[in-house]
């Protein structure tokens, strides 16, 4: 982690990372969406060098809250519909579709 997050930004950075493996996402992955956000925080408070319009003029990410993740037609993909289905036990997850799975969530 950089030397001019603070405390709090390393926490959130954590929380975030925490939350993105649990959904299923990898552990790169996971880091990098973490990082991102928290820099973006940061340069909506102005504790950065430069900041671009969207991380001053949008949405912030905590508000925003996945709002635009996993939107239109398609959803999540079968790996992380899978991995969710697996952390909740849902039997015969194996062999099923996408579609089936997502049933199957909603249903837990």
């Amino acid at each position: 982690m950089p030397k001019e997050w603070t405390k709090k930004d390393e926490r959130q950075y954590e929380h975030i990372k925490e939350g993105a493996e649990e959904r299923g996402t990898g552990t790169e992955r996971a880091e990098e969406i973490a990082a991102r956000t928290v820099n973006k925080n940061r340069a909506r408070a102005g504790r950065t060098k430069t900041a671009s319009r969207t991380s001053t003029k949008d949405i912030p990410s905590s508000k925003r809250g996945g709002r635009r993740s996993h939107s239109g037609p398609k959803g999540r993909t079968k790996e992380q519909l899978y991995q969710e289905a697996r952390r909740k036990n849902i039997e015969g997850r194996s062999k099923m579709n996408k579609a089936e799975l997502e049933r199957a969530l909603e249903r837990k």
